[in-house]
C-alpha cells in the first residue's frame, strides 16, 4: 500500500522510516550520509530535518507498508521560489532492503508523480549517483539524463569522490 505521510502519522511510522534509512545506507545507498552511521543519526535525520518539513508543508512524504511496517518511501519537495512554481525536487527513494524487487520504488514513484500533478508542478528533478542502479527505474519512468557532475559526492564506505547524475521529467 502507497500512502502520503501526515503529520499526524509521521511518529507511528518514525521507527519504520529509521530502519529503512540506517539499512539502505549500509548497503550503499547514496544518499547523503557516509560511515560510520548510526541509527540515532537515521532517527535525527527524520526528526529533525523531516518532521518539521513535512508538518509545513515543505515536503510531500511518501511510504510504501506492507502488512506490518512501513518498507519504502520518497520525498517531493515543492521549489519554493516566485519563478520555478512549476518544479520540483524528487528526493530519497528507499526501499528497505528485504523488500526490493518487488515494484515498490516504482510505485512510490507513480504517487509522487501523481501528486506533483495535483499541485501543478510539471518538471521533476532528481539526482543520483551515476553507478547507482536506480539510474535505471528512474529511465524506465521515463527521466532524463540532463548531465553528470565528477566527483560530486563521497562514496559511503571509501573516502573517495564519485560523480552524481542529474535527471529530470516533464510532466506537461
Amino acid at each position: 500500500m502507497i500512502a502520503r505521510l501526515t503529520g499526524v502519522e509521521f511518529g507511528a511510522a518514525l521507527e519504520d522510516l529509521t530502519d529503512i534509512l540506517h539499512r539502505c545506507v549500509h548497503a550503499g545507498a547514496s544518499i547523503g550520509f557516509i560511515l560510520p552511521f548510526s541509527p540515532e543519526q537515521a532517527r535525527q535525520y527524520w526528526a529533525d530535518r523531516i518532521r518539521p518539513d513535512l508538518s509545513s508543508g515543505a515536503v510531500d512524504l511518501f511510504v510504501a507498508r506492507d502488512a506490518q511496517r512501513v518498507v519504502g518511501t520518497v520525498q517531493l519537495i515543492p521549489a519554493v521560489m516566485p519563478n520555478q512554481p512549476h518544479r520540483a525536487d524528487v528526493a530519497k527513494l528507499l526501499v528497505h532492503p528485504d523488500a526490493r524487487r518487488k515494484g515498490l520504488g516504482r510505485a512510490l514513484m507513480n504517487a509522487l508523480e501523481t501528486r506533483a500533478a495535483q499541485l501543478g508542478r510539471t518538471l521533476l528533478l532528481l539526482d543520483t549517483r551515476s553507478s547507482d542502479p536506480s539510474q535505471n527505474l528512474y529511465q524506465s519512468l521515463g527521466f532524463q539524463i540532463a548531465g553528470e557532475i565528477p566527483n560530486y559526492c563521497r562514496n559511503p564506505f571509501e573516502n573517495r569522490l564519485e560523480p552524481t547524475t542529474y535527471m529530470f521529467k516533464d510532466l506537461a
